[in-house]
């Protein structure tokens, strides 16, 4: 499994959780019961299929290895294998944070990442 993972989230619920020190997960998340985590690989798709058109947010690089067993990957969307946090997320955890812009394809351009 991929050592980084990543969250995109907007701008200003992640502020908030920098303030709070931790990340409880936007309203999809708690929905769902877990936060929400794509791959390297994943991300630019999961950024077109539930952020399309969306600008101020960012892109949350996360140390899996530093979650321990209440990470799991699960089977999602066209039966990949996704990262899901059942628990809230320690921002020591936190590797970086980068903005996520739109670009002028309208498509978000995502800064380098790690690569499985």
């Amino acid at each position: 499994m991929p050592r980084m993972i990543y969250k995109i989230a907007p701008s200003d619920l992640w502020r908030e959780a920098e303030r709070m020190g931790r990340f409880t997960g936007a309203p999809i998340d708690v929905s769902d019961g877990f936060i929400h985590f794509s791959t390297a690989a994943q991300a630019p798709e999961t950024a077109a299929k539930h952020f399309a058109g969306q600008t101020d947010l960012v892109l949350v690089a996360i140390d899996a290895d530093h979650l321990g067993s209440a990470l799991k990957y699960e089977t999602s969307r066209g039966g990949q294998l996704f990262p899901h946090l059942y628990g809230p997320l320690g921002l020591d955890a936190v590797l970086w944070v980068r903005p996520l812009p739109l670009g002028p394809d309208g498509l978000h351009q995502f800064p380098d990442m790690e690569t499985e």
